[in-house]
């Protein structure tokens, strides 16, 4: 393992109940300041490697560490170190957007700091008038602009994003993706994300891992991946290492 690596993941494993591996001996790292993306099909463990790093989740063997911090012997100071956007991520209702964004933001930050970031969450939102409105009334993507502008604004050094773009339009997904970009470049975070939109990812990502079955079948640089595969994008990179299983 890396001391310096902001995320070091070593021989992972998560089984379910009735022996479901989620994760079947799962190794990678991320250099800090990296935006690395996870991508692979519905229950390659995606999902269940972001929620283990994030602390919500115990895993049954292996070892995890944040910025050289033990998820699991030591969760609240992982936690302190970092954000978490879930797939499916709540608001409470009867909450106007600004009240969320001040409610979430003051779990972590305090004075000057907290305004700053609570004007940065708004701009990232860009919802306009409505973020004085209920969020009850908030479309699904309205929610997922609120929550995810939290989540950049938080002064985390790592973010870790589930989906980053889901429930949102064209438009908005594009806006989102090179907010992310110019967030990690600006405070050098580092950004963790998974998502099913591989051209988002190769868009977005330092390195990329793909999983299959809960089993990293290829990692690198979009463009290291491309001409490795002779593919003409991730998608394709995909499609030919899983065919080799």
């Amino acid at each position: 393992m890396s001391s310096s690596a902001a995320v070091d993941v070593d021989g992972l494993v998560k089984v379910y109940p009735r022996g479901v591996k989620g994760v079947d001996g799962l190794s990678f790292s991320i250099s800090r300041g990296e935006i690395y993306g996870l991508v692979g099909p519905n229950g390659s463990g995606k999902t269940t490697t972001l929620r283990i790093i994030a602390t919500l989740l115990k895993p049954t063997s292996g070892s995890i560490r944040v910025f050289g911090i033990d998820v699991v012997s030591k969760p609240f100071e992982v936690r302190e170190l970092l954000s978490y956007l879930p797939e499916e991520a709540g608001a409470y209702r009867d909450l106007s957007g600004l009240e969320f964004i001040k409610f979430m933001l003051g779990m972590r930050l305090r004075g000057r700091e907290l305004s700053e970031a609570v004007e940065e969450a708004v701009e990232i939102a860009d919802l306009g008038s409505d973020i004085k409105r209920p969020v009850r009334s908030y479309s699904k993507g309205m929610k997922r602009l609120l929550a995810l502008s939290t989540v950049l604004a938080s002064r985390s050094k790592l973010v870790i994003l589930d989906e980053p773009t889901s429930g949102l339009d064209v438009e908005r997904s594009i806006r989102i993706r090179d907010l992310i970009a110019e967030f990690a470049r600006r405070s050098s975070v580092t950004v963790l994300l998974s998502s099913h939109n591989m051209l988002e990812v190769e868009y977005l990502c330092d390195r990329v891992g793909i999983l299959y079955k809960g089993k990293m079948v290829a990692e690198g640089p979009p463009e290291e991946l491309k001409a490795k595969y002779l593919s003409r994008n991730l998608e394709e990179v995909f499609v030919k290492t899983v065919r080799r299983r």
